[in-house]
């Protein structure tokens, strides 16, 4: 017989908030609210965690000063919307731990991101496409890199935003093999190589 799920678990009237987040007891597991419900992640294939730790060192080297790389760190879009890129490029101001403190932010304010990263997995496929991609264009967040597994190895789809009253993302390349790009900032990096395969 299942176990009851726990009260905290049950959803509160209105739906689940951003800052409902901050709140949740110690052993939770991972989720994200979108649209006021709550997603629980799944736990990562190899494809997934090679490429995400060594696409985010690949964009730490060149980083400028000013500018850090996060995984799995969440966003207040809204006031129901706290989606967990897999890896966020930001910006922040030397000094200036006003709104992020560097070791007690639980989120990064999305006018900060320069570049949000998805990386598709079989049950993550509609909100990586689709979902996400619409909230982070609608915050304003200038770049989106989707990185979809094919059988020769990562495919880095690469947007960037456009249009200032409907604001959506235009497609600017899928690398397979090499990955060049001068914004927000230099980077070369060679894709078949973050999930080890050469």
């Amino acid at each position: 017989m299942a176990e009851p799920l726990p009260d905290w678990f049950l959803t509160p009237p209105g739906g689940w908030t951003a800052d409902d987040m901050d709140n949740l007891p110690p052993g939770a597991p991972r989720m994200e609210p979108i649209d006021g419900a709550l997603v629980l992640l799944s736990p990562q294939t190899r494809f997934h965690s090679q490429v995400m730790r060594r696409l985010a060192n690949e964009l730490e080297e060149p980083a400028p000063e000013g500018i850090d790389v996060l995984l799995e760190m969440t966003m207040k879009l809204g006031k129901h919307q706290r989606p967990e890129p897999d890896i966020l490029v930001y910006g922040f101001e030397e000094g200036a731990d006003d709104h992020l403190d560097w070791y007690r932010a639980t989120h990064v304010p999305p006018e900060d991101v320069l570049i949000a990263v998805e990386i598709v997995s079989e049950e993550s496929q509609d909100r990586d496409r689709t979902t996400k991609p619409l909230k982070y264009a609608a915050a304003g967040i200038p770049h989106f890199w989707r990185i979809e597994p094919e059988e020769n190895g990562p495919a880095v789809h690469v947007f960037e935003l456009d249009g200032l009253r409907d604001p959506r993302y235009v497609p600017i390349t899928i690398a397979r093999e090499r990955l060049k790009l001068d914004v927000p900032f230099p980077v070369d990096i060679d894709v078949r190589a973050l999930s080890g395969r050469r």
